[in-house]
């Protein structure tokens, strides 16, 4: 019988991931809504399925927000992850001309140019309302748009996401030892790091983890956000869920189209698109901390052991960070000046963010 659970929310955990139909801007059409024939549609690409919490949601916000604000003369037509590019290759498919447009995760083009990782993966790195500051009132948003346009794309800021969790594992990994041998799903830097403390960091698929995690294929490792992992049915394998998740404490979401197509677009098009994705930035901070709240309490309450990493262990964790960190700034210069802008800006907040949070 607990096999069959398993089974169940494994097809439940892919189907989600998986398929989506997808109509428009997802809004079901009523008599009321009918207008004007808009006077552009763009066709884009989510890396994320819409009917996930966060940056799912995310998706369809930016669209309705796009809608309202060109008064139905701008329309975003959602389409649904990999129809026309696999996920992690939409950045070739923009360049191509294969897709109009993307709404996706800055690490992804990591594979192009080491740089955005700064946006996506830094492990230890900025929280969400210091990437938002960075980003907005620092030299984020120009290290961005710089990077994307050496690639012949336009890149728009369009959402931050909060951190993940840390994990889900088979055993306590309570100290650097419980590392050893273990096989992980870890990506980029955090694959690296957990490296460096004796296990194998395994490149796992998304959509195929819950499945070579329930029949001990892999040992553990990190999935996405709480609600994500609540929703994809991760509850049902009965892991312990480790917290935090210092692999990637936020991450930056783009909008993204090749800078011709971009140009082509009239100002007030532009300046519409980057509206709304400044909305939706605001829209994912204030929406974040309650939907991940709320879904940690729904895994407690499922029986899941949320447990927090030991003293050792984090420690572990943040000592290897830095040296891959210098490893990746010493390969890559454009990497290193964006790591050094990004923390001389947060720490010119530290002791504000001290000072002015109750203990």
């Amino acid at each position: 019988m607990r096999r069959n659970i398993f089974i169940v929310a494994g097809i439940a955990a892919a189907s989600l991931m998986a398929t989506i139909a997808v109509a428009g801007d997802t809004e079901t059409a009523k008599p009321t809504d009918i207008g004007p024939q808009p006077g552009r549609i763009i066709k884009m690409q989510t890396a994320f399925n819409p009917a996930l919490p966060g940056s799912g949601e995310a998706v369809r916000t930016f669209t309705r927000t796009i809608k309202h604000m060109s008064g139905g003369q701008l329309v975003i037509k959602i389409v649904e992850p990999g129809r026309l590019a696999p996920t992690a290759d939409m950045l070739d498919a923009i360049v191509a001309g294969d897709l109009e447009a993307a709404f996706t995760w800055s690490g992804y083009a990591a594979r192009k140019a080491p740089v955005f990782g700064v946006f996506a993966t830094v492990p230890f790195g900025p929280g969400p309302e210091d990437m938002t500051s960075w980003m907005i009132e620092g030299d984020g948003s120009r290290i961005h748009r710089a990077a994307y346009e050496k690639l012949g794309v336009t890149g728009v800021p369009c959402g931050v996401q909060g951190g993940k969790g840390g994990g889900w594992f088979r055993g306590d990994f309570a100290t650097v030892d419980d590392f050893k041998g273990q096989r992980l799903r870890f990506t980029r830097f955090a694959g690296e790091i957990v490296a460096r403390m004796g296990a194998t960091a395994v490149p796992v698929p998304p959509g195929e983890f819950f499945y070579q995690l329930q029949q001990g294929k892999v040992d553990g490792g990190e999935m996405s956000t709480p609600a994500i992992d609540a929703a994809l049915g991760f509850d049902k394998l009965g892991l312990p869920y480790f917290m935090p998740g210092w692999q990637q404490p936020s991450a930056v979401l783009d909008f993204l189209m090749r800078k011709d197509k971009w140009d082509a677009l009239s100002s007030s098009q532009r300046a519409q698109i980057e509206t709304a994705c400044r909305a939706n930035i605001s829209w994912m901070l204030s929406h974040s901390p309650h939907v991940q709240g709320t879904a940690l309490e729904k895994l407690k309450a499922a029986g899941v052991a949320v447990r927090e990493w030991s003293p050792e262990v984090m420690k572990a964790f943040r000592d290897n960070a830095e040296i891959v960190l210098k490893e990746e700034a010493d390969r890559d210069p454009d990497f290193a000046a964006a790591l050094a802008n990004q923390r001389a800006f947060v720490r010119q907040s530290v002791d504000w963010r001290k000072l002015s949070r109750l203990p």
